[in-house]
């Protein structure tokens, strides 16, 4: 039996999740003071660079954000609309996690789907829904010359992986439908802005590190 390939549904993921991740891009750029090329490189580079991830690693080649014009432009509009309007710094942190937020439920869902409908094991799927989630935020952020927010801000990663099982799980039960998916990004969105809100942290060491004061 074919898999169905819920196009729809992963092409609105895909471009909802390019223009959050291009406005967030945009606005980190915006703080850094770059000019309109460097708002735009790292727009496009945190709105393209987790799909790109995603079908490199599953061998969808070439990959629809080098491809697809509808998320090149999606990408473009959510540079431009940054470089426009430009809230004041304070405002900056506060909206990229936010717009964070979104990006990150819609790629880890898109990225799972199309896994799932390509025929991928279920753990690679989870993986691949992950990596959509976070790669591009942490290029964005490598290329702002900061600490990828996964690796020093609440919850990150976590919120990416729920919403990566549910979909692997519900393709396992034949139970893939456009209303799980939609939950799926509505949980994941949830879990994350909560976790920014009560700053709840991942455990970290106990121990720093640092020798001891004489």
């Amino acid at each position: 039996m074919q898999t169905p390939s819920y196009y729809s549904a992963q092409l609105t993921l895909d471009v909802i999740g390019v223009f959050v991740f291009a406005l967030s891009g945009g606005l980190v750029a915006v703080k850094k003071g770059f000019d309109i090329v460097g708002v735009l490189v790292l727009a496009g580079a945190a709105a393209l660079g987790g799909g790109i991830l995603r079908d490199l690693l599953i061998g969808s080649v070439p990959p629809v954000g080098i491809t697809d014009w509808r998320l090149l432009t999606s990408a473009a509009l959510g540079g431009l609309a940054t470089f426009v309007y430009q809230p004041g710094v304070e405002r900056v942190s506060r909206l990229v996690r936010v717009l964070d937020a979104g990006g990150l439920a819609a790629f880890a869902v898109s990225g799972s789907l199309k896994a799932v409908t390509l025929g991928v094991a279920p753990t690679a799927c989870v993986l691949v829904g992950i990596i959509t989630a976070i790669g591009g935020g942490m290029i964005r952020d490598l290329l702002a010359g900061q600490v990828p927010e996964v690796l020093r801000r609440e919850l990150y990663a976590l919120p990416a992986a729920l919403g990566a099982v549910i979909v692997v799980v519900a393709g396992e039960l034949g139970a893939l439908h456009d209303w799980v998916l939609w939950m799926a990004v509505a949980l994941v969105f949830g879990f994350r802005m909560i976790s920014v809100r009560l700053d709840l942290n991942a455990p970290r060491p106990l121990r720093t590190g640092q020798p001891r004061r004489k």
